[in-house]
């Protein structure tokens, strides 16, 4: 005989535990800017760009690339995100889905 467990998160997705709990949309935002922030990254590891070249490139000042490439701080436009992706001759993609 099984025990029947007392907690209403046994058997349901973490994804569902966060939207329980009022955290998906900060977690997923959370995770997103990481992930661009590391991708920014490598593409200047990969084109040997230091911190003050890229902020050159961009227009923009050190301080306003590091508070880019810091995947703590969700203050960060598109705007940003696109000349920052530009520069790295890359593109970047933003979709709603389902």
């Amino acid at each position: 005989m099984t025990k029947k467990s007392s907690n209403p998160h046994v058997g349901s997705s973490f994804e569902d535990f966060l939207k329980e709990e009022g955290f998906y949309e900060e977690a997923t935002a959370t995770a997103i800017k990481r992930i661009l922030a590391w991708q920014i990254e490598q593409a200047m590891q990969e084109q040997n760009l230091t911190k003050s070249q890229m902020a050159q490139l961009m227009n923009t000042s050190r301080s306003s690339l590091d508070n880019l490439l810091n995947p703590d701080n969700p203050s960060v436009t598109l705007q940003t995100l696109q000349r920052a992706a530009s520069v790295l001759g890359k593109q970047l993609r933003v979709e709603i889905v389902d």
